[in-house]
């Protein structure tokens, strides 16, 4: 009997360790690692592995009895290329941190990360991340990797569309995007607010969820007239766990 393929998931944070005293949101992450002790791999590419961000992934996730952590710099790189795919393919879940998107996909293509991460999503790890580590998935995105806030039509291409994030904390994230998306420079997608997070299975929207009932996950999608639409999608409230 042929076996099942495993879904493919991918999972857009707008929080997390990097934004939030909690842990609603990883922790909602971790719950759709497809074992119950994942192995979850953090890639701070996107800060050139900025110290204090591995440290701070490090302090969230070192403690946690219900994963197994590390973390995998390419800046200063240590694994072979055979180690590197072994390291990869064992995880469960991989984390993408936020910085600069636009140098994060030019790194990750420089080492084969890239080609690697689309094995790792074949065979069914979560692939998760932050700001430029939820941009990352997508066909195209909002970004300011280049300074001034803009489009950038690169990606890769996992999740169908393209995707904002910080849509509602960052000044003029949403008409930059709106607009970026009315003229056809980004293809429709998702805008995620801070304390939002989606996942998706297989390319397709499964799960909106929040640890803020005034925050959300936005669809935007051109109009055909010049303009776009946008509409706030249903997100189910996450509770915060007794300290």
């Amino acid at each position: 009997m042929p076996v099942a393929a495993p879904p493919h998931r991918i999972a857009l944070i707008g929080g997390g360790f990097s934004l939030d005293d909690d842990r609603v949101l990883d922790d909602w992450a971790l719950g759709h690692a497809r074992s119950p002790r994942p192995a979850v791999c953090f890639l701070p590419t996107a800060s050139g592995d900025a110290a204090v961000y591995v440290d701070r992934f490090l302090a969230a996730f070192g403690d946690r009895a219900d994963c197994v952590p590390s973390v995998l710099p390419l800046f200063r790189r240590e694994l072979d290329d055979d180690a590197l795919r072994a390291h990869l393919l064992a995880q469960d879940v991989v984390y993408v941190g936020g910085g600069n998107t636009a140098n994060l996909l030019a790194v990750w293509r420089v080492h084969g990360v890239d080609r690697l991460l689309r094995e790792a999503y074949g065979r069914g790890t979560l692939l998760c991340g932050i700001s430029a580590g939820a941009n990352c998935w997508a066909e195209g995105s909002h970004t300011d990797s280049f300074g001034p806030l803009t489009h950038l039509a690169d990606g890769l291409g996992l999740l169908p569309g393209s995707v904002c994030p910080h849509y509602d904390t960052e000044p003029g994230r949403r008409p930059s995007y709106r607009a970026a998306v009315a003229a056809g420079h980004l293809p429709g997608g998702w805008a995620l607010e801070d304390g939002a997070a989606a996942l998706f299975t297989d390319g397709e929207l499964t799960e909106a969820v929040t640890r803020d009932p005034g925050t959300g996950l936005y669809r935007v999608d051109p109009d055909g007239r010049g303009g776009c639409t946008e509409r706030r999608l249903p997100c189910r409230l996450l509770e915060a766990p007794p300290r």
